[in-house]
């Protein structure tokens, strides 16, 4: 456990970036070998746009990494923060307890909120519209949502507590997990359901993609699949039910066009209708 503190407490850029690439790559050969849904798409196209949105997320993250280093400086030297007031635990279940707060705060509320918020939604809705989930899928956000998500990871890091190094750890598996919840894998059903009680797997999350509510609107989590089931958002629907996209967005103009993309929060809303299939 002390090498994980010394490695993320001095990772080079270098290796952020090698996890985020490695990831993509193990997730896209997955996907090819053992497909959950064969889709009729031009997956190197595809691939472009989502590959855009994650460099644009890496650029909003590197302008602004400063604050968050600031944050975690803060809360440690003042101990600030949950973990800071909590009697000297084990390594590794501080470790885990901050892992938990940073996904609580950091990925689920944030989630939820750009889902309850008109403005934030406008920006969260380029993500939606995606027809065709895969391991892509998992960067494709607006710069306009990076930032938010930015905001909400400083206040998760304040509130925790959390020192750089459970951070980097925090965010180096916060990208495999979201790869491989959205990764469009097949996983034996059993296999994928129990492995649901502790963390997001990739038809837990494949039910979020529903084109519809209240399914859009259910298992918001990223690692941790413990907030969907503790807050009452944890929703199941089989696999061969699922519809991916966005019911305002389903034209491929509207989801495929990289122009059209970058203007959907400032074009005139749309209202998703509440509905069940």
């Amino acid at each position: 456990m002390n090498d994980i503190v010394t490695y993320f407490s001095t990772i080079p850029s270098l290796h952020r970036s090698l996890i985020l690439a490695g990831g993509i790559t193990i997730f896209w050969l997955l996907e090819n070998a053992f497909p959950l849904f064969q889709m009729k798409y031009k997956k190197w196209n595809h691939a472009g746009i989502n590959l855009f949105f994650t460099f644009t997320t890496i650029i909003v993250n590197f302008v602004l990494a400063f604050i968050l280093l600031q944050a975690s400086d803060f809360a440690v030297k003042n101990n600030f923060g949950v973990l800071e007031w909590l009697p000297e635990l084990p390594l590794w279940l501080y470790a885990l307890i901050g892992l938990l707060l940073l996904d609580l705060i950091g990925a689920y509320l944030a989630h939820l909120v750009q889902h309850k918020t008109k403005w934030m939604w406008r920006f969260h809705l380029i993500h939606h519209t995606d027809t065709w989930i895969d391991t892509t899928t998992a960067n494709r956000h607006h710069p306009g949502e990076s930032v938010i998500r930015f905001v909400f990871t400083v206040a998760a890091v304040l509130i925790s507590g959390a020192p750089m190094w459970l951070v980097f750890l925090y965010q180096s598996l916060s990208v495999v997990f979201s790869q491989f919840n959205h990764a469009n894998i097949s996983l034996p059903e059993r296999l994928d359901y129990f492995i649901s009680y502790f963390i997001v797997s990739p038809n837990m999350h494949k039910v979020h993609h529903h084109y519809v509510l209240p399914y859009t609107d259910s298992n918001y989590g990223n690692i941790f699949s413990v907030w969907d089931r503790l807050f009452g958002t944890f929703t199941i629907l089989k696999k061969d039910k699922i519809i991916y996209g966005v019911d305002t967005h389903m034209k491929v103009s509207e989801h495929n066009k990289l122009s059209n993309l970058i203007k959907i929060p400032f074009q005139k809303a749309k209202i998703q209708p509440d509905k069940k299939i």
